[in-house]
Order: C-alpha cells, then sequence, then structure tokens
C-alpha cells in the first residue's frame, strides 16, 4: 500500500464522521465553469473533508487551497486532471476581486524588487534543491536529470532523459576538445553525458551545495569541474553554453544581463542552448503557493519576452517546444516518489508527502492544459560560419 493510500484511508474515515457543508456559491460557480464539482463522484472533482477549505479558498487563493491540501483537509482521486481543468478554463481571470487582489500582492512584489538578484541567488538552492538528495535520488532517472525529458522515441523515463541529453549534445554540434559551459548543471548529468560521450571538458555551475557534492562525485574522473557560484560572476570563453532548466530562476528585470553575460562568455563561432519551461502568454503574476514552497522567486518567461531581449543580441538558430512531454516527466517522477516514499516517511512528514504530491501533480496538470510549454533554444552570435540545421 502506497502511503497516499495510507493518508487518503485517514482522510476518508474523518469525511465519513463529519460530512461538511456545501461550498459558497461564487466557489461551486467558478468550479463548475472547469467542469468541476465540490465532494462530486468524477476521479478529479474536490472531496472536502473541513469547511475550513472553503475559507481559505476565499481568503486565500491559490495559496490557501495548496495549503489546506498539505494539512489534509481535501483530496481528489487526480490532481493532474483537476488542475488541468480549471487552467483550460482559466479560473484565474474568473476570480472575484478580493482573490485576484491575492495575486496582485506577488505580482507587485515581483515588479517592485529584483528577487533574483546576487544575494537572493542561492535561495532556490538553499530551499528546493537542497531538499535532500534521498528525495530526487529515488524520484528521478539514472542521470539524475531534473528537467523535462524527451519522448519522441522513450518508452519509460530513463530512455527519455537519456534522449534528451544526448539531443543537447548533438544539437549544440559538440566536438571532441572542446569546453563546454553548463550553466545550472544540477547533479552533473549533462555534465557527465557530454565529458563521458561527446569527449569534451566541461564547467558546471550551481547554487546547490547538494548538487555540487553529488555532482563532484558522480563525474568524478572525468574532465568535469563543478563551481558553486551564480552566473555573473562567471569569467573566460567558452565553444559551447547550455543552461538547461535554470532560466526560470533568473527573472526579467535580470534577462538582459543573462544574455549580456552569455554574450560575453561564449567564443564567436559557439552555440548557446537554452533550455527552459515557458509560459503561453505574458503574464506578470506568478502562482503564490509556489512561490512560498517549491521554488522562491521563480518567474516563467513568455515567448514573446525571450524574442524581445534576444533581439539584437542572438540570432535564434532554432526553436523546438515539446512541452505535453513535461506532463509524461512529471507523471513518472511522481509515480517514483509514491512508490519509494516508505524509505522515506521515516525522514519526512505527512505534510511534505502531501507538499510534494501537490506540486508534481500541479505541474502535470499545467503543462497537460498547455498553458505551459518547454522550449530548447539554438542561440548563436551574428556572423557565426556556417549553416545551423536543426535536429529533432
Amino acid at each position: 500500500m502506497s502511503g497516499d493510500e495510507n493518508i487518503s484511508g485517514e482522510l476518508t474515515e474523518r469525511l465519513v464522521r463529519s460530512p461538511c457543508p456545501e461550498a459558497p456559491p461564487v466557489l461551486q460557480r467558478l468550479a463548475g465553469e472547469a467542469g468541476v464539482c465540490f465532494n462530486g463522484k468524477a476521479p478529479w472533482d474536490i472531496q472536502v473533508h473541513d469547511p475550513q477549505v472553503y475559507e481559505r479558498i476565499l481568503g486565500q487563493g491559490s495559496l490557501g487551497l495548496g495549503e489546506a491540501y498539505m494539512d489534509g483537509l481535501w483530496d481528489a482521486r487526480e490532481p493532474d486532471e483537476l488542475f488541468n481543468r480549471l487552467l483550460r478554463a482559466d479560473i484565474e481571470a474568473r476570480l472575484p476581486l478580493r482573490l485576484r487582489l491575492q495575486l496582485l500582492a506577488v505580482t507587485l512584489r515581483q515588479r517592485l524588487f529584483n528577487l533574483q538578484s546576487r544575494g537572493r541567488a542561492f535561495q532556490v538552492g538553499e530551499q528546493h534543491y537542497d531538499t535532500g538528495n534521498d528525495v530526487f535520488s529515488v524520484m528521478l532517472d539514472p542521470t539524475m536529470s531534473y528537467s523535462c525529458g524527451y519522448w519522441r522515441h522513450a518508452g519509460d523515463l530513463a530512455q527519455a532523459q537519456h534522449d534528451k541529453l544526448d539531443l543537447i549534445c548533438r544539437k549544440l554540434e559538440l566536438r571532441p576538445g572542446e569546453h563546454l559551459l553548463d550553466i545550472g548543471c544540477g547533479w552533473g548529468g549533462l555534465a557527465r553525458h557530454a565529458a563521458r560521450y561527446f569527449n569534451v571538458e566541461v564547467t558546471g555551475i550551481t547554487v546547490s551545495r547538494e548538487q555540487q557534492a553529488w555532482a563532484q562525485e558522480r563525474c568524478r574522473g572525468l574532465p568535469v569541474r563543478i563551481e558553486l557560484m551564480d552566473y555573473r560572476d562567471l569569467q573566460g570563453r567558452y565553444d559551447k553554453l547550455v543552461s538547461v532548466g535554470m532560466f526560470e530562476h533568473v527573472g526579467p528585470r535580470n534577462y538582459a544581463e543573462y544574455f549580456d553575460t552569455a554574450l560575453r562568455l561564449l567564443k564567436d563561432e559557439g552555440l548557446f542552448l537554452l533550455h527552459s519551461i515557458g509560459i503561453y502568454a505574458t503574464s506578470r503574476t506568478v502562482d503564490p503557493w509556489l512561490d512560498r514552497y517549491i521554488f522562491p522567486n521563480g518567474k516563467l518567461p513568455s515567448a514573446q519576452e525571450i524574442a524581445d531581449i534576444l533581439d539584437n543580441r542572438f540570432i535564434i538558430e532554432d526553436w523546438h517546444n515539446f512541452g505535453p512531454d513535461y506532463d509524461r516527466t512529471l507523471m513518472a517522477w511522481w509515480e517514483n516518489f509514491d512508490t519509494a516514499w516508505p524509505q522515506l516517511e521515516a525522514r519526512y512528514s505527512k505534510r511534505f508527502y502531501r507538499m510534494w504530491k501537490y506540486y508534481l501533480l500541479s505541474c502535470a496538470g499545467f503543462f497537460r492544459s498547455c498553458q505551459g510549454q518547454l522550449w530548447q533554444l539554438v542561440l548563436s552570435k551574428r556572423g557565426r560560419d556556417g549553416i545551423y540545421r536543426s535536429l529533432r
């Protein structure tokens, strides 16, 4: 029996003992527009275990919804499909004024302060990426890739991540003896792959001490150097640049400096591959629950924002979207995490379990709804010799 079944069983018993009143009309209306019911029979319906849920949603919007889930006040058999339906119906645009004000508060914080400054650069590493290598090691594939897999020819997560790493290296046209800079190297999966199979030297940087330590161990004996540092402090010149799943932490106030740094670091004949989550339309809002509990200070870019900042900086040689693959990747991570929970529960609370479940499955719904995109851009400097041939 999974940890989820144990926890859900306890909550179902509470529900039987104490049935909850109906949801307020405004919440019934909003949910109904997405084809969702409170205490309905569909697997994506919200099963309320405590009427506090309604107060939290009305008082704190999506933050209250997420915290109420962490506290065990509601459930759904398929939270991923619940969020797919809510996002496809664009519920956020239909929120009453008092709920929109909750989003406005986070938005103003993003606009008034540089939340991705040098002084804040390591916060996401300390809060999220340093959560525990035991959690990530059971959830991820053997390469420890914490980004979208490439499922075009893959039947499982391990193959999808291997194919993604190989695709990146081939898109970069890596040649033996070149020096690759990996900005946001994670646990060293791409650095290890590039050094082993493409015979290149790799310098990787991360803002997570746990990632640095593990990446150094995994890359032992290879021409790979892993540094704990902010991208703005990088020096030198490199044949190729890559950044996988890091741009989401840069923030609009820093986009110009980020790409100017890349221009400074990249040799004139080099290539830069940017792998990033994107959002289908420019938005100034940030989900307050994700900002507080998972990725502090993060902000997803839109295609327009990226295109605008690249103007007169880089040539866009290729722009590849395989966003639906992230839904499948997240569902695979969830299955791995849930299966391995008995190995972890002595060290982590039930609230952590529910937080992690909410994170993975709400994000799966985000990509399934097509609000979330996954882009790989190949960039070059103007004047680079030769013609770039796109790969898929």
